[in-house]
């Protein structure tokens, strides 16, 4: 599963492109967003030194149709708004990748997370091309996802060993005092834990990419710095 950056310059029309290009030093994040037919809703954060400009132009957009502000703070608005050309919602369901959210916008530019397959992380980029909306991919890398394949009672062990400090430096509590909070004995807290360790290491190592055969050693490596 292939996990993507990128930044979308988001074209003329909608409403977040236009009204961020309008007030570059304002930042935005869509909290939610829900696509409908022909228009969309969002929960949108607001952030900046005078946000009453902001709300009037928002609410002033041709293509927005509601809003109305959900939490106002000192130099923070949250907002609902209903509009027309939900560009993102649009493109992720035509390529079927969810963007995570929040998504931030700065001067019509917007940061996006994607995970999926790599072919429909591909298809989200063509998605972009066909509506006009430029973009640049930061990075694309495989998810990792360890412990994916742990048992509940694995996962019952490991957040207790976590949340009482065992993996800290130095250990905040012993293996004795894990397997009594969970309520089993010494020895099989040390099984389950082993097994979640071996799990999760190897699920992880699974999805890094191998040195080019033939390197040894970093030394062996023609023209790659060493870093001390």
């Amino acid at each position: 599963m292939a996990q993507a950056r990128l930044s979308v310059t988001v074209p003329e029309g909608p409403w977040v492109g236009d009204v961020s290009r309008a007030f570059p030093d304002a930042r935005f994040q869509v909290l939610t967003a829900t696509p409908d037919d022909g228009a969309g809703f969002a929960l949108v954060r607001t952030s900046a030194d005078d946000l009453d400009p902001i709300l009037d132009a928002v609410e002033d957009h041709d293509v927005v149709t509601h809003c109305s502000v959900m939490a106002e703070d000192d130099g923070m608005v949250t907002v609902q708004v209903e509009a027309l050309v939900p560009l993102l919602q649009t493109v992720a369901r035509r390529a079927g990748v969810p963007i995570e959210m929040p998504v931030e916008i700065r001067d019509g530019v917007a940061r996006i997370d994607i995970t999926g397959d790599h072919e429909r992380v591909a298809k989200f980029g063509d998605a972009l091309r066909d509506v006009g909306a430029d973009f640049e991919v930061e990075y694309v890398q495989q998810r990792v996802n360890p412990g994916g394949s742990l048992t509940d009672r694995q996962r019952e062990v490991l957040f207790e060993a976590v949340d009482r400090g065992y993996y800290d430096v130095p250990r905040e509590c012993t293996l004795t005092e894990v397997a009594d909070h969970v309520g089993i004995a010494k020895s099989t807290c040390s099984e389950v834990l082993q097994r979640v360790e071996r799990t999760v290491v190897r699920e992880f190592v699974d999805d890094l990419p191998r040195r080019p055969v033939g390197f040894e050693s970093p030394d062996d490596a023609e023209g790659v710095e060493r870093i001390e």
